[in-house]
């Protein structure tokens, strides 16, 4: 059993894994979404596809600083429902592996970017050299509080 962390950005789509005993989130690279994250739908299934053990896809919720639902919490409700949608036909279809729709869930990732920044200059990652890793540590830090906040 793991858990698929997913952070929804304009330019790319990141992603993290945890490991089988939920403890620890892993980066597991980018999707290019070329400015439309719903672009990104089929290669998140087709990844869900090749990791048949996902039981949860941990999706990043962009709240606005006072906790309300913004323009981009609303897309990525949109992009959640979609990718429910997608599984949905995947599981139908014989063209797939993924033997049941993972739970898809929420997870606010406020102030996540900025975290995410922080831990790449922690890890001496030159800030120049950010961009194209930022997405997918972000979806890291999002799978990994939601791990941490199951208990």
């Amino acid at each position: 059993m793991t858990w698929l962390g997913v952070d929804l950005g304009d330019a790319r789509v990141g992603l993290a894994l945890s490991d089988p005993e939920l403890s620890f989130a892993h980066p597991e690279g980018n999707i290019q979404s070329n400015g439309d994250s719903f672009r990104a739908l089929d290669e998140v299934v087709d990844f869900i596809d090749d990791h048949t053990d996902i039981d949860r896809v941990v999706v990043g919720l962009p709240l606005l600083l006072s906790g309300e639902a913004g323009k981009s919490a609303k897309k990525a409700r949109r992009w959640a429902a979609n990718l429910a949608k997608r599984l949905e036909m995947a599981v139908q279809s014989e063209d797939y592996k993924i033997g049941k729709v993972p739970e898809i869930v929420l997870q606010d990732e406020r102030l996540t970017t900025v975290s995410a920044h922080h831990q790449l200059s922690q890890a001496s990652v030159q800030s120049r050299n950010h961009r194209p890793v930022v997405d997918q540590q972000s979806a890291v830090v999002i799978l990994q509080s939601a791990l941490d906040g199951r208990n």
